[in-house]
Parts: C-alpha cells; structure tokens; sequence
C-alpha cells in the first residue's frame, strides 16, 4: 500500500512543471510579502528538490512513503515560516533533514521499544515453561517475579502485552479469513 502510494507520487512529479531561476526568485519575493499563491507554487517547484533529499534517507527503518510525507510536510511549513530574511535554500534544507530524521529517530525509538518488549515476553514465556515443568503446574505470579528478579506488577503487565498481541494476532487472521 505504502509502495503504491510512493509510485503514484513519483508519477504525479513528473506533471509539475519545474520551476525557472527567474521564476524562483519572483515566487520567493511573493512568498516573504505574504502571497498564499505564491506560497503554493513555491511549495510545489520544490518538490523535486525535497524528493532529492529525501532519498538520501532510504533504507532507514521508516518507509520511503513516511519519509516523502514528513519531508513534504518541512516543505510547506519552510514556505509559510519564509520570510525573506533566511536563503531559502538553507532554510528548506535545515526544514526537511529535521523533520526526515526526527521522524526517523521516533521510528527507531518504537521499533526498539517493540523489540524489547517482544524479548521480555519471551523471557517470561522462557522462564514459565521452565517453572511448570519443576512444579509440575503453572507458576503463580509472584513465582515469576521472583525467579525473573522482578515485581508482580512488571510480570503483570508483560502477561497483558502477550495477550494482547495474541489477541490482535487472532484478530487479524480471523479478519483476513473473512476476506478471502
């Protein structure tokens, strides 16, 4: 889906008319006086420019359609925050790389939180196997707690995100079976 929507956009780039030296400087004194106009076709004889940075973002852990997305975002926020006094050009590159790494950071950051997470339930499942074949049944919570070296309130909560995602596991194959 994502992909679908990256391709569509490098299609629809290929209609915008480039925009001329003469054109930009023109459009830039519009934008800094204020011109709504302006500011759009500003917006939009750059979007190559920004798709050209934004590349150099590809093969981070966020998809190329995020990236375009936040990069184009930069893009308009740069038109409507210019105002003469900064070069264009510094401002939209300075714009564009905060937003694409930003969001990149922010990618990461959750990914990591979701593998962390993924490894504690894990763990847990690991460590209750493990309990029930010495007891000969299930663990207790404070069982758990103990032998993993943390509170029942932690175990509690790692118990709830293992079913919640088996949950939505279930969810979604019982959704993508009424489709088919």
């Amino acid at each position: 889906m994502a992909q679908d929507f990256y391709e569509m956009y490098l299609e629809e780039m290929g209609q915008i008319a480039p925009m001329s030296a003469e054109e930009e400087a023109r459009i830039l004194e519009q934008t800094a006086a204020g011109e709504v106009q302006a500011r759009k076709r500003l917006v939009e004889g750059n979007l190559q420019k920004v798709l050209s940075i934004a590349k150099e973002y590809e093969g981070s852990r966020l998809p190329m359609a995020d990236i375009v997305q936040e990069a184009n975002t930069a893009l308009t926020l740069a038109a409507v925050e210019y105002d003469g006094a900064t070069g264009w050009e510094t401002l939209l590159d300075r714009r564009v790389r905060e937003a694409v790494e930003e969001a990149v950071r922010e990618q990461e950051a959750e990914l990591e939180v979701e593998e962390n997470m993924a490894a504690r339930v894990n763990a847990l499942q690991i460590v209750s196997q493990h309990l029930a074949g010495e007891l000969g049944r299930e663990a207790t919570v404070s069982e758990l707690a103990e032998k993993m070296k943390m509170t029942e309130e932690e175990i509690r909560d790692i118990m709830k995100l293992a079913l919640d995602a088996l949950t939505v596991s279930g969810d979604t194959a019982a959704a993508g079976g009424e489709t088919e």
